[in-house]
């Protein structure tokens, strides 16, 4: 592929459908992406909005408004960092566009979208099955600049679309999806291993987190975590949309700074499914995410189903200890609150009423999870098989780390 298209069609899973359908055209105006839903789509009795936000089901062309040049919800089908590395790799030549990104990437995104250059035949950009093996070594090759054979290559290019900077792949076992995350050669501390005992650890918490494992491959860690945007039905695999944070804000990657805890609270009462329960749920994975030292919370990292009608919060995903070396430690995302982004513990409860708990309750939350995160630790690092030396480096300089009880007064 030597030059860059100007158009895509929108292929849209709808609920509990095991075949996709297209929605509507992206096409490119100068930097813009403007989109337009397809007559036929909208007149479906089953049609669906892409976004309630951005996109409502309506006749017209949408131009993307601020800083935008792709909606948002769009975006969020489109490869990151990883991804975009693997389709460079393989189509070095190409000074790919956003449109170049959606259609080079892997089919089995996340989300219930895709992209296609035909409306009228679906072709998805799947490979055979790799093994997990297979993908490990793909991604050590990548990393190192080296050539991979065509086999390889084109497993890894399944895994492009799913977002983040680290190395990882999709694969399937068992009739299960799962999303493998692998070590990195840049790693200054065991990261895989730790992003599974923060996991773990949040699930013993009582938090809905996705399902994790933590397997070998070549002698290496390889996080396992289960996909939640995949259902059975009596007919096939089903995909379950999903918006964003940055979506659900109406901000796009550069605006991703002006994301808070607090916005998001805001449209959670508005517009969410049981808005009382998800408040107190986001509330702890904010408190979890300070707790764990967990800093990489951006807006990204936050999503929600959205299924026409209604939204509710996915479980939560990428909670992963940083090693810090200073003190001080803001949080990606701004918690709103006294202190801005610092990630402490009594800046987090000045924010507690935006979350519809009062300080009392949400005192006991705080200190229930720092119950938690204290009594499983030991035994959480033991069955991830963490030598102690990384148990020592963690403790402290990321889970329960001073600065995050600084002035912190327990009940």
């Amino acid at each position: 592929m030597t030059s860059n298209v100007t158009e895509a069609f929108v292929w849209i899973w709808l609920p509990r459908s095991p075949v996709p359908v297209v929605a509507g055209r992206v096409e490119k105006h100068g930097p813009l992406h403007h989109f337009t839903y397809g007559r036929s789509y909208r007149e479906r009795d089953d049609a669906i909005a892409l976004s309630p936000f951005e996109l409502p089901l309506q006749p017209g062309t949408f131009e993307p408004v601020g800083m935008n040049t792709i909606h948002s919800c769009l975006r969020d089908a489109a490869p990151d960092a990883w991804g975009r590395r693997v389709v460079g790799h393989k189509y070095p030549h190409l000074a790919a566009d956003e449109l170049d990104y959606l259609l080079l990437s892997g089919s089995d995104r996340i989300g219930a979208l895709d992209f296609q250059v035909s409306a009228s035949e679906y072709m998805p950009r799947e490979s055979d099955h790799p093994t997990l093996d297979d993908l490990l070594a793909a991604t050590e090759l990548l990393e190192a600049n080296r050539p991979l054979p065509p086999e390889l290559e084109r497993a890894l290019i399944r895994g492009t679309s799913i977002g983040g900077a680290r190395p990882k792949a999709l694969i399937d076992h068992d009739g299960k999806h799962f999303i493998a995350k692998f070590v990195s050669s840049t790693d200054v501390y065991p990261v895989v291993k730790a992003e599974y005992i923060a996991m773990r650890l949040a699930a013993l918490a009582g938090l809905n987190v996705a399902p994790v494992s933590l397997v070998s491959s070549l002698g290496k860690d390889v996080l396992m975590i289960e996909r939640f945007d995949r259902v059975d039905t009596a007919t096939g695999k089903a995909r379950r949309l999903m918006l964003s944070g940055l979506s659900l804000l109406d901000l796009n990657e550069m605006e991703a700074r002006y994301a808070s805890y607090s916005d998001l609270a805001d449209r959670i009462r508005q517009r969410f499914i049981e808005p009382q329960a998800t408040l107190v749920e986001l509330f702890k994975r904010l408190v979890f995410n300070v707790l764990v030292g967990n800093t990489d919370d951006h807006a990204r990292n936050h999503s929600a189903f959205w299924d026409g009608q209604q939204l509710s919060l996915t479980p939560a995903y990428d909670i992963c200890p940083q090693l810090r070396t200073g003190q001080e430690a803001t949080q990606a995302m701004d918690i709103g609150g006294v202190a801005g982004k610092a990630a402490t513990l009594t800046n987090v409860l000045s924010v507690c009423g935006k979350f519809q708990l009062r300080e009392s309750d949400a005192r006991t939350i705080i200190e229930q999870l720092i119950t938690d995160v204290k009594d499983n630790w030991v035994s959480v690092c033991e069955d991830a098989g963490l030598a102690t030396v990384e148990r020592d480096r963690l403790w402290g300089r990321a889970l329960l780390n001073p600065y995050c009880l600084q002035d912190w007064k327990p009940a």
